[in-house]
């Protein structure tokens, strides 16, 4: 059975699509036919021309219009094999094609019917036939292997900057896929001192010129959260003019997770931190510290006091190992040992209950197994509960920083439903924080107060601009 004139052309596109893709473009291609004949071809370009507007159908109705000397192109059908962006949908109108036909649709930006239709307006002067689904699957799939293998490409060429050590796990980037509300670009680093290879993940939005900004916020997450916990808060942050820095421990997040638990030293993850604020030369900080995010991030001012000039703290404490741990902690403690394969995004919402699955979902994708969870059996293990134990003369030096060197402002937030830390807890700490004024409790929350931070972000933006 022989095929439809407009298979034929469509075949002679797409060729023209797998002739981008050798070239490095996405793959969409088009022909121009007039009474029979090709006229005009194109291809896409943008890359190749540093031109925007050097799409397939684009390329193809220049050439036509060359050809024929006319930029209406009365009687011409063009044939692409993806359908037309919002762009070249209005030329095509403009160049008064008779028709349009296309392959695949492109549900995310197709101006043919996918997203809007453009040529289904009736008060616009010049009709032009559409008709799409023509070799829809073919064009599709030239698409899709384009795409696989940039992803692939892209996944090696990561790996080659920075490589995985053999005793190391790193959680794939489709595990991260569509997250709600965490739009931002990843960062990684792999070249500190103390990452001897591992790869850190951070968050670095704002101005591009970092020293621009009028403050730099400092978000430190807590265990057994990463940098998304601070999804609320860094919108209000960004929309003041302010730099963003998030990153995501290492064992946490998009970093890597070492196998053993060993690794997860308290001293070791400060000085990763010391180093990554050296590395981005980090000023006018504001600290952002919640849970371990301030059992680590309370010791790091005293080693660079010129670099920081706010504290906002959220339900955390200094572990200095002369007083008692909460009780609530040793519950916390006790569980994580009974339960080490609890899941994180359930343990969320449970303070949270407007939490969706996506949610969830979203707080357990950093540990797809049980491989990935050393830093989760770790971390309660590590917090300083003795005078001896790693950290806690560290915590008592920062004690004594706070009380009698720290100049700059602070801001205290605590969730009076915190079933770790109670208000007694978070009293105790702001005695311990020269100037710190009374904290503003949110009866209703719990432990991890970030995920109600827009509000605290407004909050913050405003008491530390003045």
């Amino acid at each position: 059975m022989s095929e439809s004139p407009d298979t034929q052309w469509m075949r002679l596109a797409l060729a023209q699509a797998h002739m981008a893709a050798r070239a490095g473009e996405v793959p969409v291609g088009a022909v121009v036919v007039k009474d029979g004949e090709v006229i005009a071809t194109g291809r896409n370009a943008p890359l190749h021309d540093h031109d925007p507007t050097a799409h397939a159908e684009i390329v193809a109705l220049r050439a036509a219009a060359q050809r024929l000397g006319n930029y209406r192109l009365d009687g011409c059908t063009l044939y692409v094999t993806l359908e037309p962006c919002a762009m070249c949908s209005g030329a095509m109108v403009h160049a008064r094609l008779a028709r349009v036909v296309y392959g695949a649709a492109d549900p995310k930006t197709g101006a043919a019917g996918s997203v809007l239709d453009l040529f289904g307006f009736a008060q616009i002067n010049h009709q032009t036939q559409l008709h799409g689904g023509v070799l829809a699957d073919e064009c599709g799939q030239a698409l899709s292997d384009f795409f696989r293998q940039r992803r692939s490409l892209q996944k090696a060429e990561a790996l080659a900057r920075h490589p995985l050590r053999d005793d190391a796990l790193r959680t794939p980037d489709t595990a991260f896929a569509n997250l709600p509300g965490y739009p931002w670009a990843p960062h990684y680093v792999s070249d500190l001192p103390s990452l001897a290879g591992l790869r850190l993940h951070y968050l670095d939005e704002g101005p591009k010129d970092p020293r621009a900004a009028p403050r730099t916020w400092l978000c430190l997450h807590g265990n057994p959260a990463w940098s998304y916990l601070y999804r609320h808060m860094l919108p209000t942050f960004l929309a003041a003019g302010d730099r963003v820095v998030a990153p995501d421990m290492i064992g946490f997040g998009k970093s890597d997770k070492p196998k053993k638990e060993g690794v997860h030293a308290f001293e070791w993850h400060r000085q990763v931190l010391l180093e990554l604020i050296e590395r981005l030369d980090l000023h006018r900080t504001v600290l952002v510290v919640q849970d371990w995010g301030g059992i680590l991030g309370l010791t790091l001012p005293m080693a660079a006091p010129d670099r920081f000039e706010g504290l906002l703290v959220m339900n955390t404490l200094l572990a200095t190992g002369d007083k008692p741990l909460a009780p609530g902690f040793a519950q916390w403690r006790a569980m994580c040992r009974d339960k080490p394969l609890y899941s994180v995004g359930r343990l969320l919402a449970r303070g949270n209950p407007h939490f969706s699955p996506a949610d969830c979902a979203a707080y357990d994708a950093p540990f797809p197994d049980r491989g990935y969870r050393a830093a989760l059996r770790a971390f309660p293990e590590r917090v300083p509960a003795a005078v001896d134990d790693p950290g806690a003369a560290l915590s008592r030096q920062a004690r004594q920083f706070w009380q009698s060197q720290w100049r700059g402002r602070s801001l205290m937030v605590v969730g009076g439903q915190d079933p770790v830390l109670g208000l007694s807890s978070m009293q105790a700490l702001r005695h311990d924080i020269h100037g710190c004024p009374e904290p503003l409790v949110l009866p209703h929350v719990g432990h991890f107060v970030p995920e109600h931070g827009e509000a605290i972000a407004a909050r913050a933006v405003e008491y530390f601009g003045h």
